[in-house]
């Protein structure tokens, strides 16, 4: 009997058949499913089912080489324009406030987007603050509906000032 190498599925004294695969067929999966089948004789093996066709060679999907990292394309374009160190000072100063980049304050503010600042702690209080006003003061205009109506309606008054100043504020 003729001694077969590990790895192959031919004898070494018989010709090497060769099977030719689309590289379309290889781009949709790593492995093909074979169905080939010979007449046995005794110095033939079968390749039978599920028998998995997996290239040894290095083949290479991307014939031009590797691909680039890929760059968000969108604001790509750098800008430079000249400022003192007290306006740059001040730009860092303003978009810190908003929340915003530096690039992102000034994109904005050239574009006349709207650019609204993020509230700091105390401003946060004050806004607390005047809300609970609001209610205290309709809270009293409501206690003296019946005794005196011009002084309710006067707090009613200063209670809907109070409310306009805070809807500024609301996005």
């Amino acid at each position: 009997m003729k001694k077969e190498d590990e790895n192959d599925f031919y004898f070494k004294d018989e010709p090497k058949q060769i099977l030719k695969i689309p590289t379309e067929v290889i781009g949709q999966s790593d492995s093909l499913e074979l169905d080939l089948e010979k007449d046995l004789s005794e110095n033939e093996k079968l390749v039978g089912r599920n028998s998995r066709c997996v290239p040894v060679d290095t083949f290479s999907f991307a014939p031009l080489g590797r691909k680039g990292k890929k760059v968000f394309k969108g604001k790509g374009d750098l800008v430079k324009f000249r400022c003192s160190v007290y306006e740059k000072k001040l730009l860092k100063v303003k978009a810190k406030r908003t929340g915003l980049t530096l690039s992102e304050y000034i994109r904005r503010s050239l574009f006349q987007i709207e650019i609204t600042e993020r509230f700091t702690e105390e401003h946060i209080q004050i806004y607390k603050m005047l809300i609970k006003y609001h209610n205290n003061f309709k809270s009293i205009g409501n206690m003296f509906k019946k005794r005196n109506p011009k002084l309710t309606q006067e707090v009613y008054d200063l209670a809907n000032d109070i409310k306009a100043h805070l809807k500024k504020f609301q996005p």
